[in-house]
């Protein structure tokens, strides 16, 4: 049982966006450790107590170590934070990969996947109670060369190299939208512990990950998934035809990227929940077009359809499609056939992305009004409005730059998500949460 403020350290810290949701949940962040300058300088801003470290993880390793004991002083590591970065995680089966290598046809492997190696020499020196590994669902299917340079899944090397100091623990693919969070993003969560509660939970083969509090399923008596209509009902309506509908005045962070003229009709045509490669003829309004797609080639490559039409079936009129011009006409524009998409109004809000403020992207357009989310939205949707967190690194009067901030926003988890993660463990390791026979969980009340 924990009897004073639990401590912890964050590896990959970026802006420190996620480690919001563990401070709130009771963790008290020793040490930060961040590559990249600018996301560190928003981190020490934020976490004014916290050492950050700025550095290379390899190079920076022994660094952490020594400088982990010295604001331990005598005391017990209770959580770190691995939080590798997820570009390089293959979708590849590893099935697949392993055969090629027996082969003789070694993969080429994206070295960033191999960051997790300091990371677990970190844990082996200075033996946390809990170790927390947040990456992209696709980590579970990720190879990675060992530090013997043989070519094992990801899971295992943690598994190897954590086992015999006691180390027990299981990944745990989780949606964020069943905490609570008003956007669909799912994460491999990978918790190991030497806790002696959290072990026997194991042993019963119980969960070490929090209960669903929230679910797709109206059925399934659980509260219902926080839609993006509820979320951002309170917000000023704004408008991309124009700069003056296209800012609020009273929000700095609440104003949205002007679309040209083209791009607004294609916008406006385009219902809640579909994309604008399937609107319909505004001149004689037929509306049996045919839908833009996809399909897998011989290669097994899936790609947009080339055939889809851009001009009306029935009368021959450039639908209010995106596309592009070439030799005077019109052509389908190419790309990815969730561009120019409209949210769903009754869902959470899909996965934000560095592209956020790109109605070109991945379903970046708002559910109702024509344009993308702003900043101030995203915040919400991402669950950091409910913290107190400054845009202003440390060191200066100005906010960081748009771009900085939609890649810290696209590369964090919604700080709510891991505040629900850390209560859950903290709960499990004071004694507040069994695991009974049938399989299920158990949180006692406390006395009145």
């Amino acid at each position: 049982m924990i009897s004073e403020t639990p401590t912890a350290i964050s590896l990959f810290t970026g802006a420190g966006i996620g480690d919001l949701g563990w401070r709130n949940a009771g963790f008290d962040f020793l040490l930060m450790n961040e590559v990249d300058e600018p996301r560190a300088l928003l981190a020490a801003r934020n976490f004014p107590e916290t050492t950050v470290n700025v550095g290379d993880i390899w190079e920076e390793k022994g660094e952490i170590i020594k400088r982990t004991r010295t604001l331990l002083a005598g005391r017990q590591l209770d959580l770190l934070t691995c939080t590798a970065p997820c570009q390089g995680m293959s979708k590849n089966g590893q099935g697949t990969l392993l055969r090629n290598v027996r082969r003789g046809l070694r993969p080429r492997l994206d070295p960033r996947n191999r960051l997790i190696l300091p990371g677990l020499s970190i844990v082996k020196a200075l033996k946390p109670r809990w170790v927390v590994f947040e990456n992209v669902s696709e980590m579970a299917s990720t190879l990675i060369e060992d530090s013997q340079g043989e070519l094992r899944p990801i899971l295992e090397v943690i598994e190897s190299e954590l086992g015999p100091l006691g180390y027990r623990g299981k990944a745990y693919d989780l949606e964020f939208a069943d905490f609570g969070v008003p956007q669909r993003r799912r994460r491999l969560i990978t918790i190991y512990t030497t806790v002696p509660e959290a072990l026997e939970i194991l042993d019963q083969g119980g969960s070490l990950a929090p209960p669903a509090s929230h679910s797709k399923d109206v059925d399934a008596g659980l509260l219902p998934w926080v839609s993006v209509a509820d979320a951002l009902a309170g917000f000023p309506r704004l408008d991309a035809s124009t700069s003056a509908l296209a800012i609020d005045s009273t929000d700095p962070f609440h104003r949205v990227p002007l679309l040209d003229e083209r791009k607004y009709q294609w916008v406006t045509n385009t219902p809640p929940g579909s994309s604008a490669f399937d609107n319909q003829c505004l001149d004689c309004g037929f509306d049996d077009n045919p839908r833009h797609g996809s399909r897998k080639g011989e290669d097994g490559v899936n790609r947009a359809n080339s055939d889809t039409p851009i001009n009306c079936l029935r009368c021959r009129a450039v639908l209010p499609r995106p596309h592009v011009i070439e030799d005077g006409a019109p052509r389908i524009m190419r790309g990815y056939t969730s561009a120019y998409k409209r949210m769903a109004a009754d869902l959470p809000a899909p996965t934000l992305t560095r592209n956020l403020s790109y109605a070109c992207s991945d379903q970046k357009l708002h559910f109702s009004e024509h344009r993308v989310l702003s900043l101030a939205e995203a915040f919400t949707v991402h669950t950091l409005a409910e913290y107190d967190y400054s845009w202003i690194p440390k060191g200066s009067e100005r906010a960081a730059k748009d771009s900085l901030i939609r890649l810290v926003l696209g590369e964090s988890v919604p700080p709510r998500g891991l505040f629900t993660i850390g209560k859950h463990l903290l709960a499990i390791e004071n004694g507040k949460v069994t695991f009974d026979p049938l399989g299920q969980l158990s949180f006692p009340l406390r006395a009145a």
